[in-house]
């Protein structure tokens, strides 16, 4: 799975959110654990949570979507998001 357009949107803001869903939704993960995610992204596209993408992220790194994650890298993403180049490195590092 190629998962540089999520991390563009999650990172950066590009590619927009709906093309990193698009994305995700032609070229998905192979755990049974992702489809309540991919049933967001087809109901709602851009309008799902970040969060939800944070989880399928994770899950697409091999871990346990579980809200202490979720809530580690939504934090680190606010300060990369921010500039914080210590914190960019944090998330990727977090998820490989």
């Amino acid at each position: 799975m190629d998962l540089r357009p999520l991390d563009g949107y999650l990172l950066d803001g590009t590619p927009s959110k709906r093309d990193a869903i698009e994305h995700l939704l032609r070229d998905r993960i192979d755990d049974p654990r992702a489809a309540p995610f991919y049933r967001a992204f087809e109901a709602l596209g851009p309008r799902a949570a970040d969060e939800a993408l944070l989880a399928l992220r994770a899950l697409a790194a091999g871990k346990s979507p579980d809200d202490a994650l979720i809530r580690r890298l939504r934090d680190l993403l606010k300060l990369a998001r921010a500039g914080k180049q210590e914190a960019r490195e944090r998330f990727l590092r977090e998820l490989s």
